[in-house]
C-alpha cells in the first residue's frame, strides 16, 4: 500500500498562514478524517497534501518521495481527489464523467482501451450506477451525483482518495448513502482514504481515526472515542455536548446541549 505523509508542512495564501508546521503519516487502509471548526484549515491542508497548493514550507511525502517531484500523470494514478462542490458540462453523461478518471492511464499512443472500460464498469457498479450510466449528471439526485464523483475518482485506480466535504448539501438519507459509498470502497478495495467532514457523528461512525484541526494546528489524532470527548468539543468548537456510546457501533455520539458563552464559562 502507497503512503502519504506529511512533514512540517506550512500552507497560507499571500501572506496568511492557514495550516503551520504540519506532520502526519496517513495509516495505509483506513479511513481518516479531518474534522475542526471553519476556517480552521481543512480545505487547505487537503489542497496541499493533493499538491493543488504549492506549500510555503515542508513538504508531502508519498511513500518517501516529494510529491513534487513526480510527474502530474504518475501522482494521478497513485492519488485521486474529490474536491468540493466539483461541476460537469452541461449534458455530460455519468458514463462519460466517469470515464474521465482513466485521462490519468492514457498515452498518445494508446487512447481508450478494454482495460479503461473494464475500470469504468467496476466503478460504476461499486457505487450503484450502472442503470444510471447514460443519464446526464444533472439530470441526477445530489446524492447520485455525488457518487458520480465517486466513481470517478475511483476509476483512477489509485490506493490513496482524498474527499472534501463529499456530504455537503446532501439531506441525510443522500449524506448516509454516499458515507456508506465510501466505507465500502475502504473495505472492499483497501483503499486509504482521506477526508473532510463537519458532522462529529458521522465521522465518529465511519472512520478508524479522526485528526483534529484548530486554528491551523493538530489538536489531536486518535480514535473516535479517543478524540470526541466533552472536553474536546467544548475546546475546540466552543460547545457544551454529552458523549454518549452508539450502542450499536460501540461509538461515540456527540449530543451537543449549548454554546459556551462567557456566563456559561463563569457558572462551570
Amino acid at each position: 500500500m502507497k503512503q502519504l505523509s506529511a512533514f512540517e508542512l506550512t500552507l497560507g495564501y499571500e501572506n496568511q498562514v492557514i495550516i503551520d508546521s504540519f506532520t502526519t503519516c496517513l495509516r495505509p487502509g483506513e479511513i481518516t478524517t479531518l474534522v475542526g471548526p471553519n476556517g480552521c484549515g481543512k480545505s487547505t491542508l487537503l489542497r496541499g497534501l493533493a499538491r493543488l497548493l504549492k506549500p510555503n514550507g515542508g513538504s508531502v511525502l508519498l511513500d518517501g518521495k516529494s510529491i513534487h517531484q513526480i510527474k502530474t500523470k504518475d501522482l494521478a494514478r497513485q492519488l485521486g481527489i474529490l474536491p468540493q462542490g466539483p461541476t460537469a458540462p452541461d449534458g455530460m453523461t455519468v458514463h462519460e464523467l466517469v470515464s474521465q478518471g482513466r485521462y490519468p492511464h492514457q498515452t498518445h499512443l494508446q487512447q481508450w482501451s478494454s482495460k479503461d472500460e473494464e475500470a469504468c464498469t467496476e466503478s460504476l457498479q461499486i457505487t450503484d450506477l450502472t442503470a444510471l450510466a447514460d443519464r446526464p449528471i444533472d439530470t441526477l439526485s445530489g446524492g447520485q451525483r455525488q457518487r458520480a464523483w465517486i466513481a470517478m475518482a475511483l476509476a483512477q485506480q489509485t490506493s490513496i482518495l482524498l474527499l472534501d466535504e463529499p456530504t455537503t448539501f446532501l439531506d441525510l438519507g443522500f449524506q448516509l448513502d454516499v458515507m456508506e459509498t465510501i466505507q465500502h470502497l475502504n473495505r472492499e478495495k483497501r483503499l486509504t482514504i482521506l477526508l473532510v467532514l463537519h458532522d462529529l457523528n458521522q465521522a465518529a461512525r465511519y472512520s478508524d481515526s479522526l485528526l483534529v484541526l484548530d486554528e491551523g494546528q493538530v489538536v489531536k489524532i486518535g480514535t473516535p472515542t479517543e478524540v470526541i470527548t466533552e472536553e474536546l468539543v467544548a475546546q475546540v468548537f466552543n460547545v457544551r455536548a454529552q458523549i454518549i456510546t452508539d450502542t450499536k457501533s460501540g461509538g461515540p455520539v456527540c449530543i451537543p446541549i449549548s454554546t459556551l458563552s462567557g456566563r456559561d464559562t463563569a457558572n462551570d
